[in-house]
Order: structure tokens, then sequence, then C-alpha cells
């Protein structure tokens, strides 16, 4: 039953490109980080209540039955705060996530991991805890980030018991209507959300009443129950966990939400990654350094440089830049020159520009923040084009170890690398080095007297640009 995959990749991935696409983030998620999901939250007020919370289906009730009984819901503020006040590590999927040019994400986990990535990724998020904050707009925020069931910094508000969702269309009526149209307008993808929460279930009955058959669709990502080695009692069990599974997907069709099916949570990164590198294809990625400007001479270089800018804002791609050392200012200059004649409105989101951060703590806290700033950047590209590449190290001028780690992070995370080899220095060695695999880097055909031409010093700056964005342009299109 489910949805196929790569149809999935194509659809969603075309909704985060035309800016169609929102997420919905559940406790799923934050499992992974460190956090507890619901069961684990109410896990010793259960059995305080004398319950085995494993064996609870309704949690909802758990919580409520605590406060009936206390008459107060400062335990439930307590756990809330204990529980999601702890250390926890910022998931690779909540980075991915960060990165996708999604303008709405909704969740109704109380941490702040999401806060977090969005953050780390260089983007500011617009948290919305109250009605009060619905009104009000975070000026150049990236995304909005709809948190309906509260926040761990005001637990006394975090909705958990039923008096909480019967109030919660009075108390919380904008959330709803919010969500309602974002539902109607946007595709969502729902992520470690397991759909018993009454509030959604209320809005999506709600837009299925008004809009029927012409329902917008919407993804979930779920794992199947897994069949068992033993037989028996196992066996039985698995098989009616299965029939259960397969009657809440058909359920799911009734709102138009279709379902990806893995067998381990593993397989979330993976189409995460798979929708991540589908949005970002036409992100430029530009790698290199001048500290020895070589054969090319300085003046020519920059020149060279500049024009890459310029011709990927012109020939409908965008810029993602670090402002490396020598070079990154020249191919600024150019993306900046080639907005300015292009329509304003359309100059948005054409440039990804992020200097390196100064980490605090020595020369190894340096490093592994240079690391993740360009897993950062390339992730959010389709290609990466590297250009000269070299430093002075010691009062030796050799070729730069952040360009090279920028091809070693571009192959790992499968982009396509175009390595302009006749500028010398980290490039050459690159170029060489794809040249031997070219195959596995470009499976399509007709890329390898393009490439050859990028090695050849003799071949002019208008052959150059040509070869390389032949070669980008075949690569981005194969991927159709």
């Amino acid at each position: 039953m489910g949805s196929s995959r790569d149809e999935f990749v194509r659809q969603y991935s075309r909704a985060v490109k035309t800016g169609d696409a929102a997420l919905f983030v559940g406790a799923g998620m934050s499992r992974p980080a460190g956090f507890v999901d619901w069961r684990g939250l109410l896990r010793e007020i259960a059995k305080d209540l004398g319950l085995d919370i494993d064996r609870e289906s309704d949690l909802v009730a758990v919580a409520q039955y605590h406060v009936n009984r206390k008459r107060t819901r400062s335990r439930l503020n307590e756990a809330i705060l204990d529980e999601f006040t702890k250390t926890a590590q910022i998931t690779e999927n909540h980075r991915i996530l960060a990165r996708l040019p999604v303008s709405s994400i909704w969740t109704t986990n109380y941490d702040m991991l999401l806060e977090d990535a969005i953050k780390a990724a260089g983007k500011t998020p617009d948290v919305k805890l109250t009605h009060e904050n619905l009104a009000q707009n975070r000026p150049r925020r990236d995304v909005v980030v709809y948190k309906m069931h509260g926040d761990v910094s005001q637990p006394q508000d975090a909705v958990l018991t039923k008096d909480d969702y019967e109030k919660y269309e009075a108390t919380h009526r904008l959330f709803i209507e919010n969500l309602k149209g974002d539902l109607i307008s946007k595709t969502f993808l729902f992520l470690g959300f397991s759909f018993t929460d009454p509030n959604i279930d209320y809005v999506l009955s709600r837009i299925r009443v008004l809009l029927g058959e012409n329902q917008r669709n919407h993804y979930c990502i779920m794992r199947q129950p897994q069949r068992p080695k033993g037989r028996g009692k196992e066996l039985a069990e698995y098989e009616y966990e299965k029939r259960k599974f397969d009657l809440r997907i058909e359920d799911l069709q009734r709102f138009a939400i279709e379902t990806i099916l893995i067998d381990d949570y593993s397989e979330v990164t993976e189409l995460l990654k798979a929708i991540s590198k589908r949005a970002h294809r036409r992100n430029i990625f530009v790698s290199g350094s001048a500290r020895d400007y070589g054969a090319f001479g300085a003046e020519r270089l920059n020149a060279f440089v500049r024009r890459i800018g310029r011709e990927i804002i012109a020939r409908d791609y965008n810029l993602v830049s670090g402002f490396g050392l020598g070079l990154g200012d020249q191919v600024i200059l150019g993306a900046l020159e080639a907005l300015y004649r292009i329509e304003k409105g359309s100059d948005v989101g054409r440039t990804i520009i992020r200097p390196f951060p100064r980490a605090v703590g020595g020369a190894s806290n340096q490093a592994e923040a240079n690391k993740r700033h360009r897993e950062d950047l390339i992730s959010q590209s389709g290609a990466a084009i590297f250009l000269c590449g070299n430093r002075d190290y010691d009062g030796r001028v050799t070729n730069s170890k952040g360009v090279i780690e920028e091809y070693a992070i571009t192959k790992e995370l499968g982009r396509f690398p175009i390595p302009v080899g006749c500028t010398g220095f980290a490039a050459e060695e690159i170029w060489n080095d794809v040249l031997q695999n070219i195959d596995s880097f470009f499976p399509m055909k007709g890329i390898k007297r393009d490439f050859l031409t990028l090695g050849n010093e003799a071949k002019s700056e208008d052959e150059l640009i040509d070869a390389v964005f032949a070669i980008i342009d075949k690569a981005i299109g194969w991927e159709d």
C-alpha cells in the first residue's frame, strides 16, 4: 500500500522549489536527539496512578487523570521542564529540514530543536506560541515555526490534558485557522507524527468536509510493522498490528495523505537527503582561494571568477558561497552585477552567502566549525565549481586543505564536482581525480568533451564558461 518513493521525492521537491511546501514535525523526530515521547514524559505520572503506561493508548486521558486526582498540573509542568531542558544534540534530520527552503513548519513538540537547527543553518525563525505572536511578524524571517501545543519555556500553557484539548478551539482558534489555510494551500510532509492528535484530526476533517475530493495532496512517512522471526503468539500479534496499520493508511487517504512506508528509521534520513538534493539542485556552490594566482595571473583569474558569478545568475541558477580567501569576493561581485540587471522581486533568494564562522576554543574547534559550515553550504547545492585553490601555510604556498575538504564533502553528498583544472593548484588536483572516474561522477552521456576543456590552459574564457555550464545543464537536466 503506500506511495512510490521516487514519485514522492519528485512531487514534494517540486512543492519545495515552488514555495508551496510545509512540514509537520512530531515527537518521533525528537527521540533520536535524546528527548522522550509522550509515553516517556508520562511514565512516572502513570505509575503514581497505578497504571502501566505501555498498556495505555489514550495518553491524553492519563494526563487528565493525574490533574483530576492532584487538582493541579504542577507535576506535569515539572515533567516538561525536566525532560525538555536536558542537553540534546541536533540530529542530521533536523539539519536537513532546517536547510530546506520551506517557509512554514508546524510542530506539536515542546523542545527547541527545530529553532536551534534553523539558527545553526544561518536562518531566522519566527516562533509562534500565542495569538499575540501570530499578529506580529519578526523582521527578515526565513521560516515560521508554529508550536501549536506550546513550548518548554512556558510549560503551564502546554497542551497536554483532556481539558486542554477540549478548550483548544477557544484558546487557540487562530492557530486552527492558520493551520487550515496552510493545509489548503501547501503540500505537507508529516514526520514523526502518529495522527492520534485530536486537534489535527479535527482540522483535517473540517477541510475534507469543505473540499471533498479537491483536497491538496500531502505525505507522511511511517515505519511499517516488522514481521517477527518466530511464529505463534509473536506472529499473531504482528498480523493484528499489520491489519490495523493498513486500515490506518487507508483512513489517511480520506484526507489526501499518502503514506511512504519504511522498514527502518534511518530511511527517513535518506529520503530527506533525496528531497534536499532535488530541491537545491539549481544552487551552485563556488569553491576556491588564491594566495598565488598561478599562470592565469591575478587580473585574468579575478575577471574569470567574476564572470562565473554573473553567469550563474544570468543562466537562472543561484549562487552559494562561503566567501573564500581571494576569490569569494570576486564571484559575489559578479553575481551582484547580474542581480542588478534582472527584474526586482525575481532576485529574492538567488544568493546564499555565509562567511565562515569564528570558533572559540582553538584550532581543532575552528576546523570542526569550518567542516560543518562547508557541509551546510554544499548540502544546499546541486553542483560545486572548483577554482584555483591555494593557501599560504607557514610561508609556503600549497594546495588549499579547505578546497580539498569541500571536494570530499561534494563527493560524500553526491553533488556534481566541476573543477576548472586549468586554473591550477587544488582545482587541477580535483580535475585529475574526477577524470579518472568521470562516469561515476557523471553517469549521463556527453560530459567528457566539455570536462577535458576545463583542463586545457589554451582554451579561452568563453570556451571555459561554455564548458562549465554545458556540464551543469546536462547534469541537472539528467536528474529530471
